[in-house]
């Protein structure tokens, strides 16, 4: 089983280890795990983490910088993708394809033409905020009494629609999430985000908000953190019936998985985002666990179709809507 990953931190871990004078991390750390996992492709996303948010745009440079520093060289076992082809392509040579995005545009500051630099240097994917607000957008924990996209937030919809970069919801508050919604023409995707009413947080979605997702043609990755699954037990069953409600809702072609594991993260890293005492949802903490969710899904009667379209096909064949101009 073909299994894509719609969001991945782990350009974050290789930046901190390089600068440390670290090398070969994706291979000894991450690799493994993707393997065990079944992994063939994944989002991996610039992510401008606080305590490192003091300058967005040097951090920006820095994650890229280290990230293609250390899968380059690597062409063996992994390889950066632009577009579906060369997707397929890297999964038929059993290559991990590993598309670019970003977590937010705050290394853009208020410019949305640099956009087009980040294009060729090859990001296809992006959400406009994390958490807070920035030039662009506001996140679900802004305190901005202005919300929504901005002028440059609206630009910058626009030109990742024209180039074919694939526009994320996941950490946009209502305004910000309506807003594009109404501006887009093309499909959108919620990368890492559950549902607001099996988990009532603010990272999660409602009914409403995952209509529209699918609607537009878009997809919705559930996401294993377990602050997001369920505030007193998170378990497999537990994300496992957020996928089924995704499916009820939304359809079997609008869900996929975007897991945003944080097994590798250290503790000052996840402390930035963490609301609760820091614990793990039992049994998919971790790349190499993803199996297990896959047989949930089994064992509730998802049939092989099924399974592939929500483990793989459906963000396949998104990025190669989008990306195909």
């Amino acid at each position: 089983m073909l299994i894509f990953d719609g969001h991945s931190d782990l350009l974050t871990d290789i930046t901190l280890r390089r600068i440390n004078g670290e090398r070969n991390i994706f291979k000894a750390r991450h690799y493994p795990k993707l393997i065990k996992g079944g992994v063939n492709a994944l989002i991996a996303v610039v992510w401008i983490d606080p305590p490192y948010d003091s300058n967005p745009p040097a951090r920006m440079i820095e994650i890229i910088k280290n990230g293609y520093a250390e899968l380059y060289p690597l062409n063996d076992v992994v390889f950066p993708v632009k577009n579906a082809c060369e997707l397929d392509l890297a999964i038929k040579n059993n290559k991990i394809g590993i598309i670019l995005g970003m977590e937010g545009l705050s290394g853009l500051e208020n410019d949305p033409e640099a956009l087009y630099f980040l294009y060729e240097l090859g990001l296809r994917h992006a959400s406009l905020t994390w958490n807070g607000a920035n030039g662009f957008a506001t996140g679900v924990r802004s305190n901005s009494e202005i919300k929504g996209l901005t002028l440059a937030g609206k630009r910058a919809v626009k030109i990742m629609e024209e180039l074919g970069i694939i526009i994320d919801v996941s950490h946009a508050d209502e305004k910000t999430f309506w807003d594009i919604i109404n501006m887009t023409n093309r499909p959108i995707i919620a990368s890492h985000s559950n549902v607001y009413d099996l988990c009532p947080v603010d990272r999660n979605l409602k009914d409403e908000q995952i209509r529209a997702i699918a609607n537009s043609g878009g997809i919705i990755g559930i996401n294993s953190w377990y602050e997001f699954v369920d505030i007193e037990n998170p378990n497999l069953d537990k994300l496992a019936n957020h996928i089924d409600y995704l499916v009820n809702i939304a359809g079997i072609d609008h869900v996929a998985f975007g897991f945003d594991f944080t097994d590798f993260l250290d503790d000052t890293t996840v402390s930035s985002f963490k609301t609760g005492e820091l614990s793990a949802t039992l049994g998919i903490n971790s790349a190499d666990e993803i199996p297990n969710i896959v047989k949930v899904l089994k064992d509730r009667g998802y049939n092989n179709e099924a399974l592939e379209k929500i483990c793989f096909n459906n963000l396949r064949d998104l990025f190669e809507f989008i990306t195909t101009k």
